[in-house]
């Protein structure tokens, strides 16, 4: 089976990967092929649904033309430096050209140990592979840039983790897995050609418009904050907690990655904490603007020497121009932060006083058991009226309806004079407000099924629902339902792939 591929990042970037090759296993079994990403890739989708496709994307059969590498890497995990990370688990098949003539990585996780590993088994477990597959093609269908799932295969070997759980394969695809954590790398060793070598590469395969600038380096900077930033937004903007944002998952393309102890909150709390190693609350959901910032602060370190060489030499003005770029993240976050929640809020204009109308509907939501989802769904039911009549089902929500009452008037009053048909405004929110996300207890309650039952039926259910997120379809009813408060008290994630 042909995959076309052309390796430029092995072919350009020697020094930043090892040549590897992935364990053999002993039965692997096709439990879920992307058909709509195979076609986009511009593989052939029917062929590689097939024990021979499952012989590849375990690793065992490499299709023509791969070249199988371990990326390296450095980064800060919780804040502490590691000058050496790399894929532990990991292995770059090669990059596709796909048929919107972008580049594409495909790579597999959970192919075995590496010269990365540090001590583990680089294998992976079913239940973390399917969750991979399940919150990235439920982040794409919400419309936020990631990675996908292009496969999933059982590898009929069991990995031990706090017991022996059944081992998988996962196949991602990306626009590219180089990272912030790959420049440090480079910096680390202070090999300024390969640290040059490697920012020259990220423009030109992601952000050609600025090569050939008078300061590109500067301007990869700017660039890459600029989609960080618009990226975090949209996390913010649906709930979505990451759970795990050192450096080495902050990806140059502006894609989310490595999706292991993450979750999209249910009742609204800004302090809400989801990864099991994150026991101080570093990545909460209301840190995770700041701590893009950091993350990229720690990029224009590493990126420091190629910044002062286009600054004539001189440190203090390199830094100074450094700081300026990294001080405008804030107010860009805000930008695209508020672009999201007026569309949420269901305004179609720009005025002043937007940012305080959206603010303090999440101010209200605070402490009332309010389901962050469900509230802006809500919303759009109430505006599907001119007056008061239909803010009923909002109110269910709160603890205490009052909350709402000095804040609905003034949103009601904001609405009404754009003179929008209130249905038409009602449909463009519900087009932007989810109403099915992967919901904890029915992502858990999937994986189980696949994990202790081999029954993969709730899998696909689930998976159907999520990609078609804004769809109100009344059989789907129950996947719209936070769990209880009981059942969601004290949920976990883990990093388990």
């Amino acid at each position: 089976m042909s995959f076309s591929f052309d390796n430029s990042y092995a072919r350009d970037l020697e020094g930043l990967y090892v040549p590897w090759k992935a364990a053999e296993v002993p039965a692997p079994k096709l439990i879920r092929l992307n058909h709509a990403l195979a076609e986009e890739l511009g593989l052939e989708a029917k062929a590689l649904d097939s024990s021979e496709g499952a012989q590849i994307f375990s690793g065992n059969k490499l299709p023509e033309g791969a070249v199988t590498i371990a990326q390296a890497y450095a980064g800060h995990q919780f804040g502490g430096f590691s000058p050496q990370l790399g894929d532990g688990r990991a292995l770059l098949l090669g990059e596709v050209i796909d048929k919107q003539g972008k580049r594409r990585d495909i790579a597999f996780k959970g192919s075995g140990r590496t010269p990365f590993s540090r001590g583990g088994d680089g294998k992976a477990a079913l239940g973390p592979v399917l969750r991979e597959y399940l919150i990235g093609e439920a982040m794409f269908a919400l419309g936020i840039p990631t990675t996908r799932a292009l496969a999933a295969v059982t590898t009929g070997e069991f990995v031990r983790r706090e017991r022996n759980l059944p081992g998988a394969v996962l196949t991602r695809v990306a626009a590219s897995h180089i990272r912030v954590g790959t420049f440090q790398f480079a910096a680390a060793r202070g090999d300024e050609a390969l640290l040059a070598k490697l920012a020259n590469y990220v423009i030109d395969r992601h952000y050609p418009e600025i090569k050939g600038a008078d300061k590109p380096y500067f301007g990869l900077l700017r660039a890459l904050c600029e989609r960080q930033a618009a990226l975090i937004a949209r996390w913010m903007n649906v709930g979505f907690i990451h759970g795990v944002m050192n450096t080495d998952n902050m990806t140059l393309s502006g894609e989310t990655i490595d999706y292991g102890p993450c979750a999209f909150m249910d009742r609204y709390d800004p302090k809400t904490v989801f990864s099991s190693i994150d026991e101080y609350g570093r990545y909460a959901y209301v840190n995770q603007p700041p701590i893009a910032n950091w993350n990229l602060a720690r990029f224009a370190e590493a990126l420091l020497p190629l910044l002062i060489a286009e600054s004539g030499g001189e440190q203090d003005k390199a830094v100074e121009q450094a700081m300026e770029i990294l001080g405008d993240f804030q107010s860009v976050y805000e930008q695209h932060w508020l672009t999201g929640m007026r569309g949420k809020l269901g305004l179609t204009r720009e005025e002043e006083g937007d940012l305080e109308l959206a603010q303090e509907f999440l101010a209200g939501m605070e402490g009332q058991g309010v389901d962050f989802t469900l509230a802006f769904r809500r919303l759009a039911d109430a505006a599907e009226a001119a007056d008061a009549s239909r803010e009923g089902w909002l109110r269910q929500l709160y603890a205490d309806d009052k909350k709402l009452d000095a804040w609905l008037p003034r949103w009601r009053a904001r609405i009404n004079a754009e003179g929008l048909d209130p249905a038409q405004r009602a449909q463009a929110m519900r087009s932007v407000n989810p109403l099915y996300i992967p919901r904890n207890h029915k992502v858990e309650e999937a994986l189980d099924a696949a994990v202790e039952l081999g029954n993969y039926e709730p899998f696909e259910r689930l998976l159907a629902v999520l990609q078609q997120p804004f769809s109100d379809k009344p059989e789907r009813a129950a996947y719209a339902e936070p769990a209880t408060a009981e059942a969601s008290a004290g949920y976990r994630t883990f990093c388990g792939t």
